[in-house]
């Protein structure tokens, strides 16, 4: 793993950030694409995900091959109220619970990012691929952001992404 992924860790909230920029409420809880989430349960979701990943890793690091189950994000979606909680909360929480991890990933030997844990749907994972996995993820779902603005009639703020 390249270690200059740590780095990237909090700014990439930022790009979570400028994607649901100007965005009202009605905007946020809308469904533009049918059948899929809204803004809004995307961001809980990416939130609510870097907060499972990020105890994954601190377990994999800690433990010896710990058992990591999986969640089922659909169930996360229809049970916790993703509608009723605040984007700049999440926003909040992912940019300190990143900042805090770096800490810990930083004091890290190389060797620490081979430490394994055994997810429960994935199998053997390691933590290098979480710490890899976290901003993967992010930017995976910003582009479904992007899309949903666009179908919104809403500009896409800052450069485009691909």
């Amino acid at each position: 793993m390249d270690r200059a992924i740590i780095e990237q860790l909090e700014p990439a909230v930022d790009r979570l950030k400028a994607a649901v920029a100007g965005l009202s409420r009605e905007d946020l809880l809308a469904f533009p694409v049918p059948g899929t989430w809204s803004i809004q349960q995307i961001v809980i979701h990416v939130a609510d995900s870097d907060l499972i990943i990020g105890d994954r890793i601190r377990r994999m690091i800690a433990e010896d091959r710990p058992l990591l189950m999986n969640a089922d994000e659909n169930l996360w979606i229809k049970n916790l109220f993703p509608e009723e909680q605040l984007i700049d909360d999440a926003l909040a929480l992912m940019k300190v619970h990143r900042r805090q991890l770096a800490r810990v990933l930083r004091k890290l030997p190389d060797a620490a990012f081979d430490r394994v844990g055994i997810h429960s749907s994935r199998g053997v994972v390691s933590v290098g691929w979480f710490v890899e996995a976290l901003n993967t993820h992010l930017d995976h779902h910003v582009k479904f952001i992007d899309q949903k603005r666009k179908l919104l009639g809403k500009p896409i703020l800052g450069k485009p992404r691909s």
